[in-house]
């Protein structure tokens, strides 16, 4: 309807509160022009409209901007899913490179494909075009946002599946040859695989950044804007996770550019390593106070002094020291002759620098200490969870709640690789990770066998490698039992992907953290697991009575996927299909075990199967 003029029809003159309908093509909203005194200018009024007129076509534009970008981001999904993931499996099929590096890159990238392909476009294909009756978007984000959790999964496996790709990329000419054909189709657009695998981490903040532009727009007391608010604290939770692998991503990118300055002679190209401030300083000599240009790498483990060279290709450095962080201490000097100076006292040496101006000493400073003191804290936590080791006897794990060490991860078997109990931990280890021993004070100080990082923790030596707690986690490394006691459901379950292999008794756990995943486990203490099954698209199918299958037997089913189980009685299998069917559409249980369906929404299209 069009807009009426003020003052030429409509309510009686005197009603306190009337409406007038704000028509802009494509949409309808209410306009409250009840804060306007009765007898207001016409042109004050007409100034109010154009205003909201200006909103609603910017709250338009957003909404709009949201499908366009959600369209494209299908479209590349697809490509990693359906065109990179598809035909690397089928060729992995054909037993040129193991399936387990296919699934190993691409992690749970189906999932994301059929969560944005069927339920989150379609909702906003549809909105869009009923923008005229129902102008909001933050409804449909509130109801889908909690599913972009999924979202963890596959930031956590980034930067394992970036090192599998390089490490396939060069080790297998066929694995090779795949990447590059498809990278030379157009549909690529001159991109890589790399590039392409990041955009699914760069999407979350993207909806974080939309959101808050939308809000900015929305009027505090439009409907949709605790819808909009409700969705965007879920957004910004998974948007953290992504924004921390970005973070991760840009900090490898710069420590190979590091890496090459320093003539490929340091390793410092690590996850584990990050740069935390860098740049050229001046170097008192100790005997003539006379300065010497030199340049610093400071990590958060680490600082590297160097010494500039010549060079024709950038500027390129000599590491003259590396200086530890632990034990590190940083003073500010005072020197009549040269001013800004400060001192850097580790280890290895004592360094004695001068800064540019006043201002850039501060920051040094400020960057050395903050790092110390992180360091420090770090240092001191893990020191605290050792106090009580060979204090008190452990409760030792069974072995046959374990399939593999639960140190270093290999599979046990009878005859080479044996299981042995830690006297300090009680974990099961094998012989290479138990060929320790350190006096235990509840067995009165007697040398007791130990796995090795209790030896090194009771003995005070220190380790060449990383503590166990330090390391970085794949996704495939969260403990059974860590898992298992924050559960939907957990239990042993037959398995097998292929109906002429014989199944194998596996540790299933659908955990609380991670409703729509499927771990599979060789039993319930292992550190590790065998594999995950994202859930969301599958379809179930409860196998009848067979010569195969017997009738406590159901699949999962996805594309050429297939995963076969069997219960042990008809009364575990429908408690095990009660909440998978859920899963599968992206139901999630909640903590009291009610259902929530996140995906309900009657006016919507129907939703597809696979």
């Amino acid at each position: 309807p069009r807009r009426t003029p003020a003052g030429t029809s409509g309510p009686a003159g005197g009603q306190k509160r009337s409406k007038v309908t704000l028509g802009l093509e494509s949409k309808r909203r209410t306009l409250n022009i009840s804060r306007f005194p009765q007898r207001a200018a016409a042109g004050e009024i007409t100034g109010c409209f154009q205003q909201e007129q200006i909103k609603e076509l910017k709250l338009y534009k957003i909404a709009s901007e949201l499908l366009q970008t959600e369209r494209a981001y299908v479209t590349r999904l697809h490509l990693l899913d359906q065109v990179f993931c598809a035909r690397l499996t089928e060729e992995a099929g054909k037993g040129m490179f193991p399936v387990e590096v296919v699934k190993g890159i691409f992690s749970n990238v189906g999932s994301i494909y059929t969560f944005h392909s069927q339920f989150l476009l379609p909702d906003l294909e549809t909105r869009m075009s009923q923008w005229a009756s129902t102008p909001r978007i933050g409804d449909i984000l509130a109801q889908l946002a909690p599913f972009l959790r999924m979202y963890a999964e596959y930031v956590k496996n980034f930067d394992s599946a970036m090192d599998l790709l390089k490490q396939w990329t060069e080790r297998s000419a066929q694995f090779n040859t795949i990447i590059q054909d498809i990278q030379s189709q157009e549909v690529c657009g001159n991109l890589t695989l790399q590039h392409h695998m990041l955009e699914p981490v760069q999407r979350v903040p993207r909806y974080e950044m939309l959101l808050k532009d939308y809000l900015k727009k929305l009027p505090e007391d439009d409907p949709d804007c605790s819808q909009a608010k409700k969705s965007l604290n879920i957004i910004s939770m998974a948007a953290t996770h992504s924004n921390m692998a970005i973070r991760k991503m840009e900090n490898l990118k710069k420590l190979m550019e590091i890496y090459e300055m320093l003539g490929g002679e340091e390793d410092i190209v690590n996850p584990s390593n990050e740069l935390i401030k860098e740049g050229q300083i001046l170097k008192l000599a100790a005997r003539n106070t006379s300065s010497m240009e030199r340049y610093l790498f400071l990590f958060n483990n680490m600082l590297l002094y160097c010494v500039p060279k010549f060079s024709l290709v950038g500027q390129r450095f000599t590491v003259r020291t590396r200086v530890c962080v632990e034990g590190m201490k940083v003073l500010e000097t005072s020197n009549e002759d040269y001013p800004h100076t400060f001192q850097v006292s580790g280890k290895e040496r004592t360094l004695e620098l001068q800064a540019s101006s006043e201002q850039d000493k501060e920051d040094w400073i400020k960057a050395f200490q903050e790092t110390i003191e992180i360091f420090q804290q770090k240092n001191e936590t893990f020191k605290s969870s050792r106090l009580e080791l060979g204090k008190r006897a452990p409760r030792w794990i069974r072995d046959n709640e374990v399939t593999m060490c639960m140190k270093c991860k290999e599979p046990f078997n009878p005859l080479t690789r044996r299981r042995h109990h830690c006297r300090a931990c009680g974990y099961v280890v094998c012989y290479k990770c138990s060929d320790y021993k350190a006096s235990l004070r509840y067995d009165g100080n007697k040398l007791n066998k130990v796995c090795k990082d209790c030896y090194f923790i009771l003995t005070g030596r220190a380790d060449a490698e990383e503590p166990v707690s330090g390391k970085k986690r794949g996704i495939l490394e969260i403990e059974a039992a860590q898992v298992s006691g924050n559960s939907f459901l957990c239990g042993f379950l037959q398995y097998s992907t292929d109906r002429t292999k014989p199944c194998q008794r596996v540790w299933c756990v659908i955990p609380q953290h991670d409703a729509l995943v499927l771990y599979l486990y060789g039993a319930p203490q292992d550190v590790k697991a065998q594999c995950t099954i994202p859930l969301l698209g599958y379809q179930v199918e409860d196998v009848q009575r067979s010569v195969d299958h017997p009738p406590t037997s159901f699949r999962l089913c996805q594309s050429k996927s297939v995963h076969c189980f069997t219960a042990d009685t008809e009364e575990v299998k429908l408690r095990w299909l009660k909440v998978i069917h859920k899963a599968v559409i992206g139901e999630i249980p909640e903590s009291d075990m009610t259902r929530r369906h996140l995906f309900s929404n009657p006016t919507g299209p129907e939703r597809k199967r696979h």
